[in-house]
């Protein structure tokens, strides 16, 4: 009962002004609080947090260049807190709360939530599965470590440049456990729109996933249904098939995905980002005004990496972006880089990055914590150089 109390003590009504002011706040009031129950109980809740900066160069073959540093190369900067409950029965409660920052300048990735990344709350048993409710990561991003060695981070991976989805709002989701070496994730993110009904504007996701011993396949896939209003009732699309081989000093990667996910800035040339928000509601959801949706790409990629010593890991990857509506507007791109490990949670990294536009296709580098970069006659048909060297911590 006491800890309660100091819970709410921290919670209490005179606070609100300050939380209102600084939402953060909640975040280390909570901690604290449980720092304070951990230390009288048993407590089961877990701070961690990572903090990924790199130093970045970009140049396009239209003359154009930029040096910047960044946030997260291979994964955005974040702290946290999970944690789970023994409810007897084989029955578990879990939870996590995440929030993602800039390690550059110490702002939030998005101010107007306290919780951005992850906010969910869920059940799991050992026997029947795990259901979870909330603002989940998507089944794409989720697998995001089986497309190639930078778990499609960087700037060159060609599958993070084409709209991959990342997180949705007022998600329900089932994780089945592991039968046979098989294992089925499903979504379905609500929109919650008045009078839309329980399909109208709903976002569809699933995993297939199959590991044994050295070999692991997936298949990815999400449908995003329009508003019956709109004009395109071309569905969004994101379908993703994996697999890699661990071939005892390292891993090889395949990957092939098939998405409409993705804008243009003209009939021509594509600017990477995705018709589907990443941030909220209502832009999580597809309104059915983007005629965008009636474009499809497909993407190939493949990856490798070696092991040269417990520390040191080296890799690359190729890949292709076909635009199936023209031809003649396709993308090739390719990564070098590798890994050096200092420790358990310390890495240094380096990458150097390759795109080619044909055409006016005018795709850019949008890896992980990439900038707002080149555009227009910048990129369309041009090439494109990058190179990333940076430090990862765990805490």
């Amino acid at each position: 009962m006491r800890q309660i109390i100091k819970i709410h003590s921290i919670l209490n009504m005179r606070h609100l002004s300050i939380f209102k002011k600084n939402p953060q706040t909640i975040f280390f009031g909570i901690v604290l609080a449980t720092t304070s129950i951990g230390s009288h109980a048993q407590s089961n809740v877990t701070i961690y947090g990572l903090v990924d900066e790199y130093l970045g160069w970009m140049n396009t073959s239209a003359g154009k260049s930029l040096l910047s540093l960044n946030d997260g190369a291979l994964a955005r900067s974040r702290f946290g807190m999970r944690g789970v409950e023994d409810i007897g029965y084989g029955n578990k409660i879990d939870f996590q709360l995440e929030s993602g920052f800039n390690a550059t300048n110490g702002s939030l990735n998005d101010s107007s939530r306290l919780f951005d990344r992850q906010a969910w709350v869920g059940i799991e048993n050992s026997s029947y599965g795990t259901f979870k409710i909330g603002r989940q990561i998507a089944t794409a991003f989720a697998y995001a470590t089986d497309y190639d060695y930078t778990a499609a981070g960087t700037y060159g991976s060609i599958v993070e440049i084409i709209g991959m989805p990342i997180r949705f709002d007022n998600d329900i989701s089932y994780r089945s456990p592991r039968i046979a070496n098989f294992q089925l994730e499903l979504h379905y993110a609500m929109p919650g729109i008045a009078g839309g009904g329980i399909a109208s504007q709903a976002i569809y996701q699933w995993e297939f996933d199959y590991t044994n011993g050295a070999f692991r396949a997936g298949y990815t896939g999400l449908l995003a249904k329009p508003a019956p209003s709109g004009p395109i009732q071309t569905k969004i699309q994101y379908h993703n098939l994996h697999t890699w081989y661990d071939y005892g000093h390292g891993k090889v990667y395949l990957t092939f995905v098939r998405t409409n996910n993705s804008t243009s800035s003209s009939t021509t040339s594509n600017n990477a980002v995705g018709i589907l928000s990443n941030v909220s509601i209502p832009n999580n959801y597809f309104s059915g005004t983007d005629p965008n949706a009636e474009r499809f790409y497909n993407v190939y990629q493949v990856s490798a990496d070696y092991r040269v010593s417990p520390a040191l890991r080296v890799g690359a990857l190729v890949g292709k972006i076909q635009d199936i509506k023209n031809g003649s507007n396709d993308a090739y791109g390719a990564n070098f880089g590798g890994y050096y490990s200092i420790s358990k949670q310390t890495s240094f990294y380096a990458f150097v990055n390759y795109l080619k536009n044909k055409g006016t296709a005018g795709f850019r580098f949008s890896g992980s914590g990439a900038p707002v970069n080149f555009s227009g006659n910048d990129v369309n048909g041009k090439r494109l150089i990058g190179i990333q060297a940076g430090i990862l911590h765990f805490f």
